[in-house]
């Protein structure tokens, strides 16, 4: 050993990385007694942008990650595979309430899942998800997090998910088929037993689609009103005969011209305003839902250290600028916005006017495991 105690010798560093590899010693004490804990602290504030490289070697198997339509890019994921080997095996869900119905039956066999800001008390309180070691995400930045979207995730002081992106929810209209420009609520569920009888779609969600007939009346989007939730169903068994469909999954409708308008989220009014430009993304005037979806872990992962390798690549500034150009729907994060092309970050549907925000409410949690929602829903769908 050298006389200066800052100096590591090589034998030594051979050493400290064996015991390291066989697991006797903590990352932690390895980085410390090596010094490139220090030497990555400096390179990251001398060059801004710079993450240690990750190791891929030890990852193996397959991936189960369970989201919502229309929602990641394909490339991202096939470059994860090429990186790692690990096979991505998608699960696509159309609502919340599904969600978690899932995961209360057991064996579900899902490494990662995401869920929307308003059930992740539940599934932590219910002991479904992880509490998240960010050692193992350190391309997860909460200091470049939009503030806004950070409550959800973090329940007394951990943290059980971290957002992926934000978006609202309206609804899309073909205005060259349905030729019409709708503005609010109240119109949506007009038109829908009027002039588009027969060619419009709403949520396969309890969420959205009871909370939007709440806002017909200028109620609450979370209301359990008793008087409230009755006025709710009286609208939604009134419009039933008139839909095209009940589906979380309506881009292939509205593309091939079956369905003229359809309760819609950020995302795919995006992507069916980019490729259909008589597509409208409409957020009623009466207000509705803003939400943040999550990246998070169920208990039981079966491949554990794939997921979070995998949170982790996609939290990568660059690579979460791809989903988003990929998706469209807003990032929460100032790095992946910083390399957003100002098409994007000036497009109204995926960031919306102040004014039309203001109005919005987040789900509240009580909606998610809310009974009488559920009865509602089901009478609803059996009509």
């Amino acid at each position: 050993m050298s006389k200066d105690k800052g100096v590591i010798t090589p034998q030594k560093f051979l050493e400290e990385m064996r015991r390291y590899q066989k697991g006797s010693v903590t990352r932690r004490h390895f980085l410390g007694v090596t010094g490139l804990g220090l030497a990555t602290a400096v390179m990251s504030a001398a060059v801004p942008g710079f993450e240690p490289r990750k190791a891929y070697a030890g990852l193996s198997g397959t991936l189960n990650f369970t989201t919502w339509p229309n929602y990641f890019s394909q490339e991202n994921f096939d470059n994860f595979t090429k990186k790692t080997g690990v096979v991505i095996n998608v699960s696509i869900f159309g609502s919340n309430e599904e969600m978690l119905a899932k995961l209360q039956a057991g064996s579900t066999g899902w490494d990662i899942f995401v869920p929307t800001n308003y059930t992740i008390s539940t599934y932590k309180n219910l002991d479904l998800i992880e509490e998240l070691d960010l050692s193992k995400m350190p391309n997860y930045s909460a200091a470049t997090q939009d503030a806004r979207f950070l409550g959800p995730g973090t329940i007394d002081g951990k943290t059980y998910a971290v957002p992926k992106d934000w978006g609202t929810t309206g609804y899309v209209v073909n205005s060259k088929s349905a030729n019409q420009n709708p503005t609010s609520w109240k119109e949506f569920w007009d038109l829908i037993q009027g002039p588009l009888t027969g060619k419009a779609m709403v949520h396969d969600y309890q969420l959205t689609t009871i909370g939007n007939a709440l806002k017909y009346f200028g109620y609450s989007f979370n209301s359990l009103d008793e008087k409230e939730m009755a006025d709710a169903e009286k609208l939604l068994l009134a419009a039933k005969p008139h839909l095209f469909g009940i589906n979380s999954d309506y881009q292939p409708s509205m593309r091939n011209g079956d369905a003229w308008m359809a309760m819609c989220w950020t995302n795919d009014g995006a992507q069916l305003k980019r490729d259909m430009p008589e597509m409208n993304y409409v957020l009623g005037k009466e207000g509705g839902e803003i939400w943040v979806d999550h990246y998070a872990i169920p208990k039981g992962a079966p491949n554990l250290e794939a997921a979070y390798a995998f949170v982790d690549y996609l939290l990568t500034p660059e690579i979460n600028a791809k989903e988003i150009l990929a998706h469209g729907a807003p990032s929460t994060d100032s790095r992946t916005n910083a390399l957003l092309p100002k098409t994007l970050l000036d497009n109204p549907i995926i960031y919306p006017a102040a004014e039309l925000l203001s109005p919005l409410e987040f789900g509240a949690a009580a909606t998610l495991t809310s009974p009488v929602r559920a009865e509602i829903m089901a009478r609803f769908k059996a009509a």
